[in-house]
């Protein structure tokens, strides 16, 4: 479902998975424009997290010689508080796969990979119908490949997706500097962009950059997607105009008014607290906190659940999710973990165990040989500072009675080390 703006991304004649008929009558449009210039005046900023300027991605590989260039759509969403992508790609694959066929005209690309999580099976059907509907329709501008990673939280960064597809494992690979140039094969350049940057691709095609920019903010314009989930009633996915107070994206959600944390970002992103609530949700906004959209997830925690335990649950479960290819993985992510579990239930050697968790994570951050152990210790840190109130009854062993209610964040249980699959 659609709130608080008119739907682009999630438009939608009944609510059900658009064909391509559908497509596009529901997008149609008399105008038709230079997508590349189109692109380079809209302000697109990637929706995956990272929030580089598309255009500057496409920039960097439309250079390069060689007809071989692969245009890659991630849609792994791996994050647990995630589901934008999905409810994406079910509602309209059509806007998302031409998206990513424009990329691909842009950067000369011949081919196009969807990735899409092997477990997430419902997406996987509706993705290879559409694409099968392109095919029969003579709708496909290049060769499109739907392929199917294992579904783990490191596999869908972008270093790690495109190892997967040159047949080895869904592991992340150390880069000194992002963007990079990643390849495929014997050295074909990929352009990697998520499902809802592709999606918003499409649309600045259709409707041009000043259409797309009516809406928004001057440096982070357009709509954007919202996983919301925690304290509300049901997860949603919400399309709102960048710049919507936080405030307001959490009345529409129907999250609980009393809260005592909001995670902004997704469990890579930052615990903050109820001042937040009036900032305006995009970048800029944001920045007043040190913070950012990141993934597009708002998770509210209730006053009435313990933030501190719902942070040990966070940090266990990306403990166990990491690649364990280095020390700060391997040992640092448990070790925080385990301090955050003492702290959470005022065990003994709380009080030890806040002064360990400021020590370990120095230690840890930007020792990793990818960016995953950074985005624990900047989640943890982050709590550290807003929790305070409560890190100080908890350290003396008098936690909240709140640490006993069931836990409102999504974390899925943990995979056992024989279960674990990176092929």
């Amino acid at each position: 479902m659609t709130y608080g703006v008119t739907p682009r991304l999630l438009r939608s004649h009944t609510g059900k998975t658009s064909s391509l008929g559908d497509h596009q009558d529901l997008f149609s449009t008399r105008s038709r424009f230079n997508a590349m210039v189109e692109l380079e005046k809209s302000g697109l900023l990637g929706r995956g997290g990272a929030g580089f300027e598309t255009t500057r991605k496409v920039q960097l590989i439309r250079p390069l010689n060689g007809t071989h260039k692969v245009m890659v759509v991630n849609a792994m969403e791996g994050e647990p508080a995630s589901h934008k992508d999905a409810h994406l790609l079910q509602l309209n694959p059509h806007l998302v796969l031409e998206g990513a066929e424009q990329l691909a005209q842009m950067i000369r690309a011949s081919r196009v990979i969807v990735a899409v999580a092997r477990e997430n099976v419902a997406v996987i059907a509706r993705v290879r119908t559409a694409i099968q509907e392109r095919e029969r329709m003579s709708r496909r501008e290049c060769t499109i490949e739907l392929v199917t990673p294992p579904g783990r939280y490191v596999a869908g960064e972008e270093s790690a997706l495109v190892h997967w597809l040159n047949d080895n494992e869904a592991l992340p690979q150390f880069r000194a500097q992002k963007p990079t140039i990643l390849t495929v094969g014997r050295r074909h350049p990929v352009l990697l962009d998520n499902a809802e940057t592709c999606a918003n691709v499409a649309l600045i095609a259709r409707f041009g950059a000043e259409w797309f920019r009516s809406v928004g903010t001057a440096s982070h314009p357009g709509t954007t997607l919202v996983s919301v989930s925690g304290g509300v009633d049901r997860p949603k996915v919400i399309e709102v105009a960048l710049g919507t107070k936080i405030r307001d994206i959490l009345q529409i959600a129907n999250a609980t008014p009393h809260i005592s944390a909001l995670v902004v970002g997704g469990y890579g992103g930052l615990v903050l607290g109820p001042e937040v609530l009036d900032l305006p949700y995009s970048n800029d906004g944001l920045s007043a906190a040190n913070a950012t959209v990141g993934a597009g997830i708002l998770c509210p925690i209730p006053s009435t659940r313990c933030a501190i335990a719902e942070v040990h649950r966070v940090v266990h479960w990306m403990a166990n999710e990491s690649a364990r290819q280095c020390g700060p993985c391997a040992f640092g992510l448990p070790a925080l973990a385990e301090d955050l579990r003492i702290l959470a239930y005022g065990l003994n050697g709380a009080r030890e165990a806040v002064e360990r968790l400021h020590a370990r994570s120095a230690v840890i951050e930007g020792r990793g040989a990818c960016r995953h152990p950074d985005g624990v210790v900047r989640f943890v840190r982050s709590a550290l500072a807003t929790l305070q109130g409560d890190i100080a009854a908890h350290r003396e062993g008098r936690p909240c009675a709140g640490v006993a209610a069931a836990a409102t964040l999504i974390v899925p249980a943990p995979v056992r080390e024989e279960e674990m699959q990176w092929q």
